[in-house]
């Protein structure tokens, strides 16, 4: 065939004697002539630029910048390749029907394109440059094609060619487009002057661009790489050579941080309150505030979500048309009505057009693609907008929790797990609802389009299948509100367990020491069978609801084809069977999602109605008077050194926002009239939230720059007093004042503090209302130990050491790992109850302020460090600091020293006054102190600091060796690490192929947790279903054709032949709706299994673990197995697996189908097979890394937010809210950024499956239409080719998933490999007398303890006797090993040498439980655990009430138990936080006293308790316990100087053993300097 480019047929298409503007051809001729000039220009420029350009952009985005109408001209450009497209098209079908080819009706066209494609390459190029002198090419080309355009345009208009022909609508189109680029150009010119005008104008990139740190560049790239997420290339494909980390994904855009967001919200929130002040029962509406902060990117992302889901009706109607086009044996499909054939002129209507299947399966890739495009970007709107409100509404929970009132969290109003609730669920909740919420308008629209088409194609039928559509959706509505009820039960079940086994744990030592473990083991297996029980119905509906899913296609499709067959009695053509059956499947998504979203409406609404019931509770009192110049808004800030994380370093543009963000700064209302004290209270009456006073009837005052102790019994209100001062407390009446120095005495102190080694600087800076506050229970940081000290402050080196020595914590620093950049924390849990103390008196001290208030520092502290700390700390540091103390001690050996004394008794003032004052005025008071501290308090000798160091070193040894031993290993480790490196190329491939393996392992160690019985099941059944749902559609395409050539069904009339196929068809489909149900419950039922079991065996292994795992492995941890590992374990694999295994078989039934259809399709196949195989690999990478990071920032923010709320009075007397919420916005966006990357990286994978589903489409459809195959055949492959779209990215998005739960599991397994205490003795339970030990007599024989089998000994060959009831006292330094000793007689260490004997019977072979549980012990730190003080005393119901008053009496409890509501049955909260210590410490008697036990040991039990309660416990011990042997192990060593032997240690020996009085003979014994000492 000859080519011309007029065509070879037609002479007169060269003719031009006319007129040259009347030939066609010359027309498109000079069409070419635009396309060519711009491709001669810029091609040059391009290759030049590239190699200078391309290199220079990947490293530095500094130069992006978006020219003026940077987004229309990509939207026009797109429109006007795709208008090209259509041109070819048109060109190429009218160019079939001529006899010659006609170049000039497609070479035009083609030439266009290209040339297109090049102006948006070189645009882009010239932006990324910013070099706009280069766009006046483009302006140029757009002119000459638009000039060129509209001659043809008119020339069509004056030969009468209109709008029926597709031609002309093209080129109108063109010239509309042509001229809006070139509106676009001239656009640029006048914004940016860069030509005819004499000064340029200079842009700058966004200021984020110019912070190399933010790396997140989705708001700042073109728009096609914002479609298809093509900047994250560089980050997935290098997630395979290194992991990514903070570093690599730095920082939020300024947009997206929390604050910026939090300031819209905070505004749009205030608006909302401004509404309804004046109606009082009305709240404000956090909805409308939300819509006004965040509403227009929801408007955005709906729209997208409209244009993805109208598209999506192409797939359907382009399967109706191709296989259309085949049934009417018409396999080119062209019968176009062409205009005046014999001329080079045919012109094409559209609907000609549309009728070629080529044609068809173009469009429908183009379709596919739009709408996956579209659907994607909707889905990145909303996750952004849900990311940046959560950020918002942390920052909102945040600033409220700062300022909540301290009753309504000691009431129990607001708990911390209810914040913490707040923070981890009903923000999430909240983001959750609105990534869904497009979904809520656009589904309807959706189902409307589907049900016009479906009635379009099958009449009247159609609507019977959406009617059972719409009638099955209640149910579906039903099924959900169900689960989320199943849920909710599942969840309050789990909290319960949660507490339950959190209280274990943090009680374990006690439960172990006591044999109780099992009593709460059963208590957590109980809460988890009833957690179990709702588990089983969550699975159920679960099961049910994917049923449903599955089903109700099914059922549709076989009600409306039976409905059509039957009622209609019309044959069913293949075009209308696929076509249907295709927008039944489009048509059940938004059904099944809609339930989903209803479900998330409704919880969003209950977490809108939480948050603003926390964002309305009572906030603390307005302490303007303390408030001076320091309620710092969040723009004063200060960096803080320690604390920040290495990702960010902040940019302030909000400035100008923030001054108005925050309250004014408030002015101090009153000026104190009075020099001489600090503070003063009159006539005040507190309470903490009840109405009730607590204390009542407070005048006192504290003298400036002077010492003031407050003294008086345990739970006179010595704390509350402080707190009173500090404004924590409700003030019913009177006024608390704090005095404001005269300017005079400012200038001194500060001329003073220059001359005593403080920097001027300093002491300018000491604000005289912040209060250095140390508070009774310690309050650490997860931070290091000098951050913990230094707490915000600027760092002084001279400053801190003398800090540290002062509270001796100079030896404990040294024993740490890293000494004081050791993190400690999670509560602090690594160190003693006493060196947590003197860290939080360190910070005290540290600080720069003029009041320090210190509440009971010396509780945790032996003699020495007591006296060290108030000998260096307090009466020297502070005093020549000239600061103003406030003291509460029950250590009146320190009374002499104090300039001032405050006693207190049941809430008010007993006394007031100096020493002597009281001495003279109260005798009888003076004399019961007396009696009290009936020994002299004595400078401490000189030389007891040499041995200081040595004495604590040992205490933090025995928990700081394994993880010394550990860090060595990390070191090791990372040495090698480095040696490695050099080598790095053939290592890097095993390290490869280690992060690109999934755990199969694991996988399958959890499936067979769930037993193989149902792991048959479930694989069978699977494979069943989707046989059987293969077989169904492969019969409907043999009945819709089955006129030809009938193969099944071949019998009698056609009656007897439609009968045959349908009810083959209705067989198939109720076999197929039954064995979804099959499928669906089967994976439930083993995921169930599995979780049961693995729970049952964890907690097992970890409550008879050795006491040795729980001091070296953070509670925190063991906690994660319990509630986020065995949450995942519970609710999230058994979805995935379901997932998982549904998409793979349905992605490989569709692959097996279409090619089966279209054999050619094979071919394709292997590239498309190679693509997918890298996608995925590449994603699950870089996928698991960013969910651990998502994770791994989670923690960080979610421990600050339970920090503050724990440590909430000493963040507010120290006034440094603003720089935690400074810390807490740093950690939210840390995390979101975190994130967004994830969401990024899914819409990355997604946007890519689905482009490769796209593909698959268009070579299914392309090789079926080239083969020619029957039209069944045909609409089975197309149809099946759409399904793999949906299918493809679930695959990988599952696989990723599951490996990243299957972490859970492992880390499951990790535990359970644990080595477990030995149980069981060699002596039988029936050969220990039932009363053994009866009298209490002990032998030590030879004993050696260590911790494990590979650490040092700590008790040597120690040998005792100790006679039947007996007082002994152990004493010691610390470390000397008498708690050691005190855990041998409960084989709590491993003994592995020499033996204890206990009336005769070696302990070593009594079964753990039995010698457990018949010897009695009194901790250190007092335990309670939640529940009654009934349950508390004995949890084994074995004693009568009596028994139990008895008790109580004897620790003089029974008068304050009995006035409790309920009295034994009172209840105790969690940690028994509402006792003071001292009562917990009395409960904890009673509970020892109610074992009857013949021996009772006291470890240190008089540590944290006041002299008048100690004496109690003295009195009891004397008494009650006369004739039970006691083992005391003394914290002050007077407590013994009763005792009948006493024993000292040192270093794990027995140095002196003997009577007290023999001892005490001996002037230069240990003992006897101990008792010097502590006198």
């Amino acid at each position: 065939m000859k080519v011309a480019f007029c065509g070879a047929d037609n002479p007169s298409a060269y003719d031009v004697t006319d007129d040259v503007l009347r030939n066609v051809c010359f027309l498109d001729a000079l069409n070419l002539v635009p396309h060519v000039f711009l491709l001669f220009i810029t091609f040059p420029i391009l290759f030049i630029g590239w190699g200078s350009q391309s290199s220079k952009v990947q490293i530095h985005h500094n130069t992006w910048l978006h020219f003026p109408g940077h987004n229309l001209r990509w939207i026009l450009t797109f429109t006007l390749l795709f208008v090209h497209v259509c041109e070819i098209g048109e060109g190429i079908v009218s160019d079939i029907h001529l006899k010659s080819r006609h170049l000039h009706l497609f070479l035009p066209a083609i030439m266009g394109f290209v040339a297109a494609t090049t102006s948006i390459v070189y645009y882009h190029n010239i932006e990324t440059s910013n070099f706009p002198k280069l766009l006046l090419a483009l302006f140029l080309y757009w002119v000459m094609a638009f000039v060129t355009k509209t001659i043809k345009l008119v020339r069509y208009c004056q030969d009468g060619i209109l709008f029926l022909q597709l031609r002309f609508c093209i080129t109108g189109i063109m010239v509309v487009l042509y001229g809006l680029l070139m509106a676009v150009e001239i656009n640029v010119i006048r914004v940016r002057r860069y030509v005819f005008f004499t000064n340029p104008q200079k842009v700058k990139p966004p200021e984020d661009l110019q912070d190399l740190g933010v790396r997140f560049l989705q708001p700042f790239v073109n728009l096609l790489s914002k479609a298809t997420y093509w900047w994250m290339n560089t980050l997935i494909i290098t997630a395979h050579k290194k992991p990514i980390d903070l570093k690599v994904i730095g920082k939020l855009p300024i947009a997206m941080r929390a604050l910026t967001n939090y300031v819209c919200l905070k505004d749009a929130y205030e608006e909302q309150k401004k509404k309804v002040a004046d109606h009082p029962n009305r709240v404000p509406s956090i909805w409308l505030a939300m819509y006004s902060a965040f509403g227009r990117p929801i408007l955005l992302s709906s729209t997208f979500r409209y244009l993805a889901d109208l598209l999506g009706f192409a797939g359907p109607l382009c399967i109706s048309g191709i296989v259309h086009s085949f049934s009417n044996d018409n396999h080119t499909g062209y019968s176009p009505n062409i205009n005046n054939l014999n001329s080079t002129e045919p012109y094409l209507t559209s609907s000609d057009f549309l009728k070629t299947s080529y044609v068809l399966a173009v469009l429908l890739f183009l379709a596919l693609i739009l709408q996956r495009t579209f659907l994607q970007a909707s889905y990145y709107v909303t996750i952004e907008t849900g990311i940046n409100l959560r950020g918002a509404l942390l920052a909102m929970i945040y600033n409220k929790m700062l300022r909540l009132s301290t009753s309504n969290l000691s009431m129990g109003e607001m708990t911390l797990g209810q914040i913490n609730n707040l923070v981890a669920i009903e923000t999430n909740q909240l983001m959750w609802f609105l990534f869904l919420c497009p979904n809520l308008w656009a589904m309807p629209v959706q189902i409307i389009m589907g049900v016009i088409l479906l009635y379009y194609l099958l009449d009247r039928s159609a609507l019977v299948g959406a009617a059972v559509i719409v009638l099955l959706a209640p149910i579906q509505y039903f099924i959900a509100t169900k689960l989320a009820e199943a849920q909710k039960s599942t969840l309050d079940y789990s909290t319960e367990r949660l507490k339950k086994t959190n209280e274990i744990l943090k009680g374990i030592k006690l439960l172990k020491l006591y044999a109780w473990e099992h009593i709460f083991c059963r208590n957590v297996e109980e809460t988890r069978m009833k957690e179990l029980i709702s588990l089983k119905t969550f699975a159920l509906y679960t099961s049910l609801s994917i049923f449903m899913n599955a089903a109700i296609p099914i059922a549709a499709v076989l009600a409306t084809f039976l409905t059509y067959t039957y009622i209609e009695s019309k044959q069913l053509t293949t075009a209308q069977a696929f076509a249907s059956l295709s927008l039944f499947h489009i048509l059940v998504t938004p059904l099944f999602l809609l339930s989903t979203v209803v479900r998330f409406a409704v919880k969003a609404f209950i977490s809108v109605q939480k948050l603003n019931e926390f964002l309305i509770s009572d906030e603390i009192g307005d302490d303007s008077w303390r408030n001076g110049d320091s309620a710092l808004a969040y723009e004063s800030c200060k960096k803080h050194a320690g604390l920040h994380s290495k990702a960010i370093n902040r940019k302030q543009p909000l400035r100008y926002q923030l001054d108005t963000c925050e309250q004014t700064l408030r002015v101090p209302t009153r000026h104190m009239g009075f020099d001489d004290c600090a503070i003063r209270v009159t006539n005040g009456y507190f309470s903490w939230g009840s109405g009730l006073a607590t204390l009542s009837n407070i005048d006192i005052r504290i003298p400036t720059g002077q010492m003031t102790m407050i003294v008086g019994q345990v739970g006179c209100g010595k704390s509350s007093l402080l707190l009173a001062i500090l404004g924590e407390m409700q003030n019913l009446e009177g006024k608390v004042r704090w005095s404001r120095l005269s300017d005079r005495e400012a200038i001194e102190g500060e001329y003073l503090s220059v001359n005593e080694t403080e920097s001027s600087f300093e002491a300018s800076r000491r604000n005289r209302y912040s209060v250095a506050y140390a508070a009774q229970k310690p309050w650490l940081l997860n931070a290091t130990v000098e951050e913990n000290i230094i707490f915000g402050s600027p760092f002084n080196k001279q400053r801190y050491k003398a800090v540290t020595d002062a509270c001796s914590l100079q030896p404990d620093i040294d024993l740490l790992p890293f000494g004081d950049q050791t993190e400690i924390g999670e509560r602090g849990i690594n160190l003693s109850g006493g060196q947590r103390q003197r860290i939080c008196v360190a910070r005290a001290l540290y600080q720069n302020t003029n009041i320090v208030f210190l509440d009971d520092p010396f509780s945790a502290l032996d003699i020495h460090l007591s006296d060290h700390l108030m000998q260096e700390g307090i009466l020297k540091f502070l005093k020549d600091d000239k600061r103003t103390l406030v003291l509460v001690t029950h250590k009146l050996q320190y009374l002499p020293h104090a300039d001032w004394i405050i006693a207190m008794k049941d809430g008010t003032v007993l006394r007031e006054g100096t020493l002597k004052d009281i001495q003279t005025n109260d005798v009888e008071l003076y004399e019961h102190w007396k009696t009290l501290m009936n020994r002299q308090d004595q400078e401490l000798e000189k030389d007891m600091e040499a041995d200081q160091t040595t004495l604590e070193r040992k205490t933090l040894r025995r928990a700081m060796y394994p993880r010394e031993s550990k860090l060595q290993l990390e070191d090791e480790d990372e040495e090698e690490e480095e040696e490695e490196d050099e080598d790095e190329d053939d290592n890097m491939s095993t390290v490869m192929r280690f992060r690109t393996k999934m755990p199969w392992k694991t996988c399958w160690r959890y499936l067979t947790s769930g037993g193989f019985l149902l792991l048959f099941l479930m694989i069978f059944s699977k494979l069943l279903k989707h046989s059987v749902m293969v077989g169904i559609d492969y019969w409907l395409a043999q009945w819709t054709s089955m006129d030809k050539n009938a193969t099944m069904c071949s019998i009698g009339d056609a009656f007897d032949r439609k009968t045959c196929y349908v009810a083959v068809f209705s067989i198939l489909s109720g076999a197929g709706i039954v064995l979804c149900l099959v499928t669906s419950l089967t994976v439930e039922w083993m995921g169930l299994t599995a979780a049961k079991n693995l729970h049952h065996n964890l907690l097992n292994k970890i409550i008879l673990g050795p006491i040795r795992f729980f001091d070296t492995t953070p509670v925190g941890l063991i906690l994660n197995r319990f509630s986020a590992d065995t949450n995942i374990i519970d609710q999230h694999i058994p979805p995935t697996l379901e997932s998982l295994s549904r998409s793979i078989l349905l992605c490989l039934s569709a692959i097996g189908m279409i090619s089966y259809a279209t054999p050619p399709f094979l071919v394709a196949l292997v590239p498309l097979g190679i693509a997918f195989y890298f996608i995925q690999k590449y994603f699950r990478v870089a996928s698991k890394d960013l969910q651990e990071l998502d994770d791994s920032t989670q923690l960080p923010l979610l421990c600050h937010f339970s920090e503050t709320a724990e440590g909430l009075t000493t963040i507010r007397a120290f006034r440094h809210e603003a720089r935690f919420k400074q810390r807490m916005l740093e950690l939210t966006d840390t995390n979101n950024i975190a994130y967004l990357f994830l969401s990024a990286a899914n819409r990355w994978l997604e946007v890519r499956t689905d482009y490769l589903g796209a593909f698959i489409v268009l070579t299914a459809a392309v090789a079926s239409i080239s083969q020619g195959s029957t039209s069944g055949l045909v609409g089975l492959g197309l149809l099946y080719a759409l399904t793999i779209t949906n299918y493809l990215n679930w695959v990988v998005r599952n696989l990723a998933d599951l490996e990243v739960q299957m972490g859970a599991v492992k880390k499951v397994n990790s535990f359970l490999s644990m080595e477990s205490e030995n149980y069981d003795g060699t002596m039988d339970v029936s050969q220990v007398p039932k009363d053994w030990p009866q009298e209490g007599e002990i032998k030590i024989e030879d004993l050696c303890v260590r911790y494990e089998n590979n650490l040092k000994p700590v008790l040597k060959h120690v040998k005792a006797y100790i006679k039947p009831g007996q007082k002994v006292g152990i004493c010691g330094r610390t470390g000397s090993g008498k708690s050691s000793l005190s855990l041998a007689f409960f084989r709590m260490v491993d003994i592995f040498d020499g033996r204890i004997v206990i009336d005769g019977i070696d302990i070593s072979k009594l079964p753990l439980h039995t010698l457990r549980s018949r010897l009695s012990i009194i901790l250190q730190d007092p335990i309670l655990f939640s529940g009654s003080i009934r349950f508390n005393l004995d949890p084994e119901c074995k004693c009568t009430d009596d028994t139990l008053w008895e008790a109580l009496e004897i620790a003089q409890l029974k008068n304050m138990v009995k006035s409790l509501p309920g009295g034994l049955d009172a209840v105790v909260t969690e940690g028994g936080e509402n006792f003071s210590v001292g009562q917990r410490q009395l409960f904890c008697l009673a509970r020892a006293f109610v074992r009857k036990s013949s021996i009772l040991i006291m470890d240190e039990a008089t540590a944290s308790i006041d002299m008048a309660t100690e004496n109690i416990l003295q009195k009891v011990v004397m008494t009650a316990f006369a004739d039970r042997t006691v083992v005391i192990i003394a914290h002050r060593v007077h407590t013994i100087l009763t005792a009948d032997l006493v024993i000292v240690m040192k270093r794990g020996i027995i140095l002196e053993y003997d009577t007290p009085e023999n001892l005490l003979a001996q002037e230069d014994g240990i003992f006897a300097s101990f008792v010097r000492a502590d006198m």
